[in-house]
């Protein structure tokens, strides 16, 4: 959490090696890693689901999941036949795994509503092996109804072990979804918390700088 300009999309972007950090490093599964690349962050498993989704209108469920990563039946270079059949059946799985229920998977996405949109997001992260998934406010334009069955995707993931990072300005949301609170003020970490040690007021006062989190250095 934090407040706008305190880092988060930074943050994001840097783990997903959108941009490169200038210092630190990033550590996955005991590792030290230098990604090149978004492409190489993600084939190491880092998987995120951004506001602007990333999602192409004019192509159905299945295409979208695997964007960029498509199941080849037959390679012939340019002239590759598609598995089609492989990648319905994984995109059927994918939507199985993380409680997503979309009535048509030849629908195409521009004819879904904003929620069935993010859905799709958050499926095509669990249609690989992601080891750690990233949500960055995935439920910022979505009405009651769609937000609460998007949360219930998250407690899905959650159950299942998937490790997830959400970044949420609202703050019931993240008391009802997440573990512990990582709180980001003028792109530098103050606190990071266990939700059960914690409540709303004390997080608010390390968004605004109230409380210095002198007793937690760190950057981001």
């Amino acid at each position: 959490m934090g407040d706008n300009g305190a880092g988060k999309p930074t943050f994001v972007r840097q783990i997903t090696e959108v941009e490169q950090p200038t210092r630190g490093e990033i550590v996955l599964d005991g590792n030290a890693h230098t990604f090149n690349s978004p492409i190489a962050a993600r084939e190491a498993g880092i998987e995120a689901v951004l506001q602007t989704l990333g999602l192409a209108d004019d192509l159905d469920v299945p295409s979208n999941l695997f964007l960029g990563r498509e199941k080849i039946r037959f390679n012939l270079g340019p002239f590759s036949i598609l598995d089609r059949r492989g990648m319905r059946e994984a995109a059927m799985a994918a939507l199985v795994k993380t409680g997503v229920k979309i009535p048509n998977l030849s629908n195409s996405i521009r004819n879904m509503s904003v929620g069935q949109r993010q859905c799709v997001a958050i499926a095509q992260t669990a249609a690989f092996k992601s080891k750690l998934v990233i949500m960055d406010e995935p439920t910022a334009a979505l009405g009651v109804q769609e937000t609460a069955k998007l949360e219930n995707i998250i407690r899905t993931l959650k159950a299942a072990g998937e490790p997830l990072i959400l970044i949420s300005h609202n703050m019931r949301q993240v008391f009802d979804l997440v573990d512990r609170i990582v709180i980001f003020r003028h792109g530098r970490i103050v606190a990071n918390l266990a939700k059960a040690d914690t409540d709303g007021q004390d997080v608010v006062s390390y968004i605004t700088g109230a409380k210095t989190g002198a007793e937690f250095e760190g950057t981001a």
